[in-house]
């Protein structure tokens, strides 16, 4: 089953169920699967590399905007926020661990052939393609230059 598949399924669900957090971050989720599947030249597809590009997009944005409230001394709609982000998080493949990452990080600096901090590029630019999904961009990049430097 498809990722588009299984949230609509899960639409239904919530429905049923009368969880209105997960229906209403479901229907974000939802709504911008189908944005982009009739955005030009998607030819209306979504492959699952998408939809979880998208995913991750979109609790990114949540995170970003509770941080945001919280700034503003607004508690009630952070957790509201948080909350619509742990229901899309269920989707995203499991992170890895500090150690993890460490290690695959390590193995991608050898294989590029990286000396310092001067070839930081060319490790992000295969570390982000290899470790899609499996962790943050902010986290990637930290990682890199404290094993480049």
């Amino acid at each position: 089953m498809s990722l588009f598949d299984q949230v609509s399924a899960d639409i239904v669900t919530a429905m049923k169920s009368r969880d209105k957090v997960s229906l209403e971050a479901l229907r974000n989720v939802k709504k911008a699967f189908l944005e982009a599947k009739t955005a030009p030249g998607a030819n209306d597809t979504l492959t699952d590399d998408t939809a979880l590009k998208l995913i991750q997009k979109l609790v990114k944005q949540g995170k970003d905007a509770a941080a945001i409230y919280t700034e503003q001394s607004r508690p009630d709609l952070a957790e509201a926020e948080l909350a619509q982000v742990s229901v899309m998080e269920r989707y995203l493949p499991v992170a890895l661990t500090d150690e993890e990452l460490t290690a695959a990080l390590r193995d991608i600096i050898a294989s590029v052939g990286a000396q310092g901090p001067k070839d930081m590029g060319r490790v992000m630019g295969v570390a982000t393609k290899q470790l899609a999904g499996k962790a943050e961009g902010r986290a990637i990049s930290a990682k890199v230059k404290e094993l480049l430097n």
